[in-house]
Formats: structure tokens, sequence, C-alpha cells
């Protein structure tokens, strides 16, 4: 899988600016009201990435979750990575 252009790479920054983008990856820090809140958003985290067959990156903090996603088979940023980001903003918030 190639990794994605900067043409795309700008297309989805000015789509989801909240997430952070590196050279590899792109990362967003999530904020809820409690931990349980911060968990229920995990398990569907956990569940788009099954279902994709790509995971994340998951550091949660209390009532914050980072998540993280590149492809490190391929050294940096993929399709697979913007369209779990996708998934997540549209079904899970």
């Amino acid at each position: 899988m190639p990794l994605v252009d900067e043409r795309t790479r700008q297309e989805f920054a000015a789509s989801y600016p909240d997430w952070e983008m590196s050279e590899t990856a792109i990362r967003r820090t999530f904020r809820f009201a409690d931990f349980v809140e911060a968990m229920r958003f995990v398990v569907g985290v956990s569940l788009l990435a099954e279902r994709a067959d790509h995971h994340p990156d998951i550091d949660i903090r209390w009532n914050r979750v980072t998540l993280t996603l590149s492809t490190h088979s391929e050294g940096g940023l993929t399709d697979k990575d913007l369209a779990l980001a996708e998934q997540i903003e549209t079904r899970l918030l």
C-alpha cells in the first residue's frame, strides 16, 4: 500500500483540523466527561479498527484518549490510516 501524497494529506487536514499530522502519522486527543466515557469511546474505536484490520496506538489517561494512526509496515501514513480516522470522526463523535 503506497503512502499518501501531499495533496491527500492537505485535503485530510482541511477536513479534519483536530488531527495533528506528522511526517509518518496522524494523532488526536479526545476529551470526555470521565473515565467511563473515555473507555466507551475506546471500545468503539476497537470495533472499527478490528473490522478494518488496522489498529491505532491508544493512550488512555483518565478522561483523555490519544489515538495515533500510522501504517508501520509501510513506514508512514496510508489510506488505511485516513479511512479509520474518518470512521472514528463520523461514527463515534
